[in-house]
């Protein structure tokens, strides 16, 4: 069974889990719906690319 010889420091441990944080999601502005959409997803209202895609009943 494989054993570490030596305990991970705190810092060492949190310099490699630096990169595991969150990020914020872009968002950016639609001039054809007037409305705030995320890039490479489908809008509230159901547009994407400009045709609408999602049929909301």
């Amino acid at each position: 069974m494989a054993v570490p010889a030596r305990k991970t420091s705190k810092a060492k441990k949190r310099l490699r889990r630096a990169q595991d944080n969150l990020k914020k999601p872009e968002i950016s502005f639609d001039e054809s719906l007037g409305d705030y959409r995320r890039s490479h997803h489908v809008s509230i209202k159901g547009y994407y690319k400009g045709r609408k895609v999602i049929d909301k009943e």
